[in-house]
């Protein structure tokens, strides 16, 4: 039994890992994917650079990363993890399901993935008209193509494997997909040029299935099972069929269509930016590169407590999802704004340490530094929509307006692009990215609030607000402090220097409010007794007084 399958224990004695444990661990083995992933793009800038070689290439990486969140992370994971946590509490419940799904998903995708081989060249004309190299960016496609069906399967797995409390495969499979690419890079480039890359990219697909074989086979024949299931059994119109029906494309349709509106607004990016100077559309790429990775830390915390939501669902229990979302909104967006401080602060030094070799150019890296600066700034939109969609995707029915609030911020950003990409560049492309989502982020945190349970907004805004003046502080002491002591170090001890910098600073600026807040409250009589009766109310009902709350809580609750 590996780290990844040692369960603990729950309340009832039953043993089943812990959301603190099972977080690090998928922390570790994404960090050690993203680790590889920049390893990846590192070789590809020293390699190609970022012009029409890697502009033909990231053309075609365009389907792996749609189908990417559409068939592991999002959609895939919030339509079956629900299903398979209900399919557990029935005997031989899982095995049936996946025989059920397994066959006709496999067929669906297989004809999907050799659509796209055979269509390869007009979809390289309708996604990137301007793009110079057409027929490399067609190579790689049918290339790409595979993953259609690679990452369908990956992603089922992951989707068995999350509610059963195995969540280092399904975390490890980037790693595994990182290492073909750098494999197939280290052996063909020189030989095949970036089509090396796209070859790497079929052979990483399918490593992200062989890595979840194991603990996928345990969990089907009954020695993975996750114990406490039973608990579930009362829970409220629990239906013997519905796993079966809710995996229909009638279910799954509102998360599709969100999952391929939120992927659009890349194809918006590289459609615009195929017309703008050669390179435009790589130094976007490595730009969001860079920025997704904090997000998709920031966001572990929301996927761990996934499955506990669903059974909250189940439960009824409608004040433990307005706790259980508050505290994943607040963890997720307190995380996410010391990373975006961190990129803002040193975003220079940090494309420069990571991809000024070789062939990237200085002027390539100052470019893609201006764009991770803007992209930064929709980090926390992408975060707290990542939270409230898993709030909504935990309930049993479909919800449309999860897809609405996307598509109207896809218009946002189709809108600024159009009007701003030819006469402001790149800039104005990664500006209309980060407006788009905020404004999509905006309207499902509404949606949460009215659909699922009555979130508090004040109470969350005065927890970000506070976060972002922390931030604040802390990127201007980091930022000051760097080059006062390490001013002319080495780009990378600048980067390391800064970094523990400012989470001392962070970590000190929130101390101090804790510890200010506790001062006035203790010099307030009869606060603390009128707040205990009302807090909240006029937003969400009374919080209960025998709660203890969490130091951040109550410097603003």
């Amino acid at each position: 039994m590996t780290a990844a399958d040692v369960p603990v224990t729950d309340a009832k004695g039953v043993r089943a890992l812990s959301v603190g444990r099972a977080a690090a661990l998928s922390a570790v083995l994404v960090c050690a994917g993203t680790g590889m992933g920049f390893v990846r793009d590192l070789l590809l800038a020293d390699r190609f650079g970022a012009g029409p070689s890697t502009d033909a290439f990231l053309v075609s990486w365009t389907v792996p990363e749609t189908v990417s969140p559409l068939l592991i992370e999002d959609a895939m994971a919030l339509v079956m993890v629900p299903v398979v946590t209900r399919a557990m509490v029935r005997p031989d419940g899982v095995p049936r399901l996946v025989r059920r799904v397994a066959p006709r998903l496999v067929l669906v995708l297989t004809v999907l993935s050799v659509a796209v081989t055979l269509l390869a060249p007009w979809l390289v004309r309708i996604a990137a008209p301007g793009v110079a190299n057409r027929s490399e960016a067609v190579v790689c496609l049918r290339l790409t193509a595979v993953t259609v069906l690679t990452f369908g399967v990956a992603g089922l797995m992951s989707a068995i494997l999350r509610p059963h409390h195995r969540f280092g495969p399904p975390a490890a499979i980037y790693l595994a997909y990182n290492v073909g690419i750098l494999a197939m890079l280290v052996m063909l480039a020189d030989a095949w040029g970036i089509t090396s890359a796209a070859l790497g990219v079929a052979c990483g697909s399918l490593f992200m299935v062989l890595v979840q074989m194991p603990a996928f086979v345990r969990v089907l024949r009954g020695r993975g099972r996750l114990s406490g299931t039973a608990d579930l059994d009362g829970a409220r119109g629990l239906d013997p069929g519905l796993s079966t029906r809710q995996v229909r494309l009638a279910a799954a349709a509102p998360v599709i269509v969100y999952t391929v509106a939120r992927q659009a607004q890349v194809l918006i990016e590289r459609f615009f930016g195929s017309s703008l100077p050669e390179g435009t559309i790589s130094h976007l790429n490595y730009a969001q590169k860079v920025a997704q990775v904090p997000m998709v830390l920031a966001l572990l915390v929301a996927t761990v407590t996934f499955p506990r939501l669903v059974r909250a669902h189940l439960d009824d229990d409608a004040g433990l999802l307005r706790r259980r979302i508050e505290s994943d909104l607040t963890v997720v967006g307190l995380l996410i704004l010391v990373a975006i401080t961190y990129l803002w602060t040193f975003a220079p030094l940090i494309t420069r340490v990571m991809f000024e070799h070789g062939a990237f150019t200085r002027s390539d890296s100052l470019s893609t530094a201006h764009i991770l600066r803007i992209y930064s700034l929709g980090l926390l939109a992408q975060c707290l929509l990542g939270v409230s969609v898993r709030a909504l995707s935990a309930g049993r029915r479909p919800n449309w307006r999860t897809p609405v609030a996307m598509l109207a911020g896809l218009g946002v950003t189709f809108g600024i692009a159009a009007l701003f990409g030819a006469s402001h560049g790149a800039g104005a492309l990664a500006v209309g990215n980060a407006a788009g989502i905020s404004v999509a982020a905006v309207l499902q945190l509404v949606t949460v609030r009215r659909r699922v349970a009555p979130i508090r907004f004040g109470l969350l805004g005065r927890r970000l607000v506070i976060g972002v003046g922390c931030a604040l502080v802390a990127g201007f002491g980091s930022g000051q402090v760097t080059r006062l002591v390490v001013g002319d170090a080495p780009p990378l001890v600048r980067l390391v220097v800064g970094g523990a910098v400012l989470l001392l600073v962070m970590a000190a600026t929130l101390a101090l409010v804790v510890r200010g807040s506790q001062c006035l409250r203790g010099g307030l009589p009869g606060r603390r007794g009128a707040e205990s009766g009302t807090g909240g109310a006029g937003e969400a009902g009374p919080a209960p007084s025998a709660e203890r709350l969490p130091a951040m809580r109550r410097v603003i609750g």
